[in-house]
This record gives C-alpha cells, structure tokens and sequence, in this order.
C-alpha cells in the first residue's frame, strides 16, 4: 500500500459502545445464571429471592467502584491495577493472587456445567463421573485452542449474549403467565428453619456467583474507544439487567419447584441434586420441565434451553481461560510471578505455560471432587476478597489523590473536609469483606482451599521478590521487553497517535507493515487537548467528530492490512503527556510518531517538534519516528 493513502469517509459502527460492551459483559455475567440459581437455592431455600435482592444491592456498590477506577485508570487488570495505583504493589499482587483464583474458579464451574445441559441428549451427563469427564475435555479442548491461537468471534458471543437474555426473558415471562403465585412464595418461607439462619448467612456470598464476569468489564476498558462515557453505561446496563434477571427468574423457579417436605426434610428440588430427582445441577432447565408444558414444545424447549446453555457457558469457560492467561501474563510482567509465565510458545506466540497451568491443570483439579457446592464457595472467597480490595482502592485514591481531575465520579457521596468520601464503596467494601469472612468460618474445606491458595501465593510472592529478583516486596517494576529468540513478544502492541494530516497516515502505514510482519495489533490515539481554564469534561462535540472520523478511517486502514487496530480517545491537558500514559498503561513495546521533515532553521525549535521531542524524552518504551515531507509538526 503507498505511503500517501487517500482520505475516505468511513461511517463504520463503533464495535465497542455502550450497547456492545453490555451485550459482551453480559455474556459473562448472564451465563452465570445456569449454575449460581441452583447453587444458592441450596442453602437459601424459600429465601432465594431475597438473597439474590440482597446480593444485587451489593454488587450495585461494586460495580460503582470498578466503574470510577475503571475510568480512572483504564487498562486490564481490574482490582489488581486499582490496587496498585492506590497502594503497593504487594497489595496488588493479594488482589491479582485472588482474580487468578476467581477464574481458575469460573473455567472449572463454567465447563462442569456444559455436560449438565447436554444431557438432554444424554441422561448419564447430569452425574458424576461423566460431568467431570465432559467439563475436564471441554477445558482440554478450549485451552488447546487458546495455545494454537484461535480467537474468539466477538460478534457472535455478542449475538449469543443478546439471545441469552432473550431467552431468559421468554422464560420469565412465560413463567409467569404459567406458574407464578405470590402465596406459594410466602409459604416457601420458614424464617430460621429453612433455611438455617447459618444457611441464609452463606447464601448471600454465595449469590454472588450471579456476578461472575465483573473483571470483564474493566478488562474491556482497554477495547473501548471513549472509556469515561461508555464503561459506567455498560456497567450500569449490566448490573440492571443481572439484577432483573436474578430478581424475576428466582420467583419463577420457587413456584414450579416450591419449598415442600422431602424425605423429611425442608427443601427444594431446584436446590437438591439429581441423584435425588432435583435440579441442582442445571437450574433453568428444571425452571423449563416445570412450567406445566407438554408434548413437542417440551422437547423443543428443553433442546433449545440445553443447547443455549451449553454454548453460552463454552464461551463463559473460554473467557476464563483468556482472562486467566492475561491476568497471570500481566503478573509476570510486573514481576509479581516468575517470567516464564510470560514466556510464549515458540511456533504460535502465546503464553502457553500459563495456559497449560492456571487455564488447564489448576480448574481441571478443581473440577475432580465433582462437588457443586465446593466450587461454588471457592468462587465466592476469591471474588470477595478481590471486590473489597477494589472498594479499598477506590477509597483510598479519593483521598490520597483528592486533587486529581475525574471524567467520572460514582456517587453516593459524603464531603468532609477536603474529600469526597464515596458511601458506595465504604458499604461495598463492608459488605464484601463480612462476606468473605462468613465463607472462610462457615465452609471448611473453603477455608483450607482458599485461604492455602492465599497464603501460598503470598508465601511465593515474598520469596521470588527477596531471594530471586532482590527487589522490595511493595516496589512496581516491570520486566524488561523480551529480544532474542522472543522477539515477537517485542512488538506485541503499537502504539500510533493519530491527528489530521500526512505524518500520522504515514506513521500508521508503517505501523500496519510492521504488525502485519509480527502479528501485533495496533492502539490507534487521538488525544483532546482540553485548555487549563475548561473542565476535563467539557462538550467538545466537533473536536470529538473529527477525531472520531480519523480513528474510525485508522481501523479501516488497518482492515487492508489484515491488522487488528483499536481506536483510542483521551481528553487531557497535555498530548505529550496523555501518549506516554497509555504506552505505559497499555504496555506498549513501540510507539510510532509521524513528523514532518524539518529544515536547518525550523530545528532551532526542536528536531521534531515539541510532542514528539517530549514523547522521546519520556516514553517507557522504543520509538520509531515516521518522517514526512509535508506537514506540521505539533
């Protein structure tokens, strides 16, 4: 393709909106829904609803945090880089320790139920052994795929999602022209009998299953073009609809399958497991055998409802094993693990020792036990402990940074002095933290699993950092880029600003050649320069145009050359300044500048001009300068 492109209108849909980055989250969180409703009616009976009301409240707060430090610092990691911004890097590691747990669990519990719903076609797959058997080829399957590199489709698992809920809408509503009564509902309860008051306590952590997937949209954060307008949307988007969901689907459930008296006892088939005829192990279909339908359409419905969900939860396992791999991958690479789990496979380039221990080995250990309610707490202790440390986060940088300038700002909160103390948090925080403490005294097989992991974990941390790196436990440092034989890893992400003229179309054409040889992909930025007297979140509506314009002809250019291009859109004081930050959050290997070519005169003011001149001074990374004839330096 020749240096010199021509300019061309591209009206192309910006993939990662609001609406696509709700339909993308909720295809991780909704998926959920076919284990957590059976999970938590197990230990909170009759009381399911309100536990999962409870839950909701609590995830409410939660997802207000991720999304302000989300916007605040938007890069992968969730928790772990909030945590690290806000206080240490061995705080950081505790929190990235607890998300490696948290999808080591969603890989095992996603893949153990995929059999449960495909025994529509083959009854034995509801039970031990061949649940296991199928969830342990699912999670062999889907890793062997990650280390080859196969990527998943992302506008199917978006159209998946959007048909996940619509289906679990449908079943809503059907269930309650069908089955729903209010009375059968007030009968299901027996406050402190059924279920126990130590029941009901572990429940409400328990429901917090609902919610697995939180991470991904902070994760996402890094997809999104305008972060500080599109990620608080979607989280609230999915937090409504998650709720809805749990707060809707669970009364249907309760009255197809009331409480009732079974072999003595209080309960509920929808929380007993199959070898005692309940539906403990795929909830939604007993929602669908029990809705009073007969004949054909019972068939369809349960073929349809067992094919969705084994799908939906195949996409769910396979965005816990990318999660994982990035997780522990972005670990090593601040030195919180060995470097070897960075170490990518020398034919495909992927990080195929992490994937083969915590997306393979460790879920598929889990999964042997073959036992519901272990993965299910297991969950819980690694999500609490890694919200709290989320909500401690969001706290401390209101006020360690009080100062600082917010494109975003969650709310509730409380002005005292000089801070804005932000309620949601200090409850979120409170309730995932008590939340935690009542899954590690009430389960104890939990206990050990979860807090040896813990400790484990920190036990390495402490010694890799003292007697291996020589470096302070609380000290950030990033590992060296890899040369030599893992030079691929070198240029694994480019980094391009983007502004109107010829320097920047040559600087992507070069940027496109480049990861087109190396299999890069490129962040595409354009940065709002706002003036000192104007808030950061003044409307600038045809500034936004046009760098809109230009990012979107940016991913069109980089279509022709086969190259994965993500645009970028930052508001900031300083270009300069704002380029740096994202090479350095988004961990770019190279950045490439376009610059006119200057005359003898002109270089009296700078060889390059002043943002790239200062961008040279202060990246974190390479820089490869893209010289033009023509143009004006910025």
């Amino acid at each position: 393709m020749p240096g010199s492109r021509r300019r061309r209108e591209v009206h192309m849909e910006r993939v990662l909106g609001t609406p696509a980055l709700f339909a993308t989250a909720y295809g991780n969180v909704g998926s959920s829904i076919y284990y957590a409703l059976g999970v938590t009616a197990s230990f909170a009976l009759g009381l399911t609803p309100l536990v999962f009301a409870i839950a909701g409240v609590i995830f409410a707060a939660t997802a207000a945090s991720y999304a302000e430090s989300t916007v605040r610092y938007p890069e992968a990691g969730g928790s772990s880089s909030f945590a690290r911004h806000a206080f240490d890097e061995l705080v950081s590691f505790g929190a990235a320790w607890s998300q490696a747990l948290v999808y080591v669990v969603t890989i095992a519990t996603s893949a153990f139920f995929v059999p449960h719903y495909l025994a529509v076609f083959w009854e034995p797959l509801r039970t031990n052994p061949w649940d296991i058997v199928g969830g342990v080829v699912v999670i062999v399957a889907l890793v062997a795929l990650n280390v080859v590199g196969v990527q998943e489709a992302a506008r199917l698992s978006v159209i998946l999602a959007v048909v996940d809920f619509a289906t679990q809408v449908l079943l809503v509503v059907m269930g309650v022209v069908l089955v729903f009564s209010p009375q059968v509902l007030v009968d299901n309860v027996h406050w402190g009998v059924a279920p126990t008051w130590s029941n009901l306590a572990v429940a409400i952590p328990i429901a917090m299953l609902a919610y697995t997937g939180i991470e991904t949209v902070s994760n996402l954060a890094e997809e999104a073009r305008e972060p500080a307008r599109t990620i608080p949307g979607a989280i609230k988007l999915v937090a409504i609809a998650v709720f809805a969901i749990y707060l809707t689907l669970p009364l249907v459930a309760l009255s197809a399958m009331p409480v009732e008296r079974i072999d003595g006892e209080l309960t509920t088939l929808l929380g007993l497991p199959p070898e005692q005829g309940g539906y403990a192990n795929d909830p939604v279909l007993g929602i669908v055998d029990n809705l009073g339908l007969h004949g054909a359409f019972l068939d369809a419905m349960q073929v349809y409802v067992g094919l969705l969900a084994a799908t939906i939860l195949v996409v769910a396992t396979n965005a816990g094993v990318i999660g994982a791999s990035r997780i522990t991958y972005s670990m090593s690479s601040y030195r919180q693990i060995p470097e070897i789990f960075r170490r990518l496979h020398p034919r495909f380039k992927t990080p195929w020792i992490s994937l083969l221990v915590f997306a393979c080995i460790a879920p598929i250990l889990v999964i042997l036990p073959g036992n519901v309610t272990f993965v299910g707490t297991l969950y819980s202790l690694g999500a609490t402990l890694s919200f709290t440390v989320a909500h401690a986060s969001t706290i401390a940088l209101r006020v360690r940074r009080r100062d600082a300038e917010l494109l975003y700002k969650s709310r509730p909160n409380l002005r005292i002095g000089a801070v804005d103390w932000p309620l949601f948090a200090i409850f979120g925080g409170i309730a995932t933290g008590l939340s935690f403490v009542v899954i590690v005294v009430q389960n104890e097989v939990t206990r050990y699993v979860g807090l040896g992991w813990i400790v484990a974990g920190l036990v390495g941390y402490l010694v890799y950092r003292r007697y291996v790196l020589h470096l302070p436990a609380r000290d950030t440092v990033k590992a060296p880029p890899a040369f030599g034989a893992a030079l691929a890893l070198e240029y694994r992400r480019i980094l391009v600003p983007i502004v109107p003229g010829r320097p920047s179309d040559d600087a992507l054409d070069l940027a496109c050649r480049l990861a087109a040889e190396r299999g890069a992909r490129i962040i595409a930025l354009t940065v709002l320069e706002v003036p000192l007297e104007l808030p950061l979140d003044v409307p600038l509506p045809e500034e936004e145009r046009v760098a809109n314009d230009e990012l979107d002809e940016a991913v069109a250019i980089g279509d022709t050359y086969g190259v994965r291009v993500m645009g970028r859109l930052v508001r900031g004081r300083s270009a300069s300044t704002e380029i740096v930050r994202v090479a350095e959050r988004r961990n770019a290997e190279i950045i490439v500048l376009g610059s006119p070519r200057k005359s003898l005169v002109d270089r009296r003011r700078g060889v390059f001009g002043t943002t790239v001149d200062r961008v040279l001074r202060r990246a974190p990374c390479r820089v490869m300068i893209a010289a033009s004839t023509t143009g004006v330096a910025a």
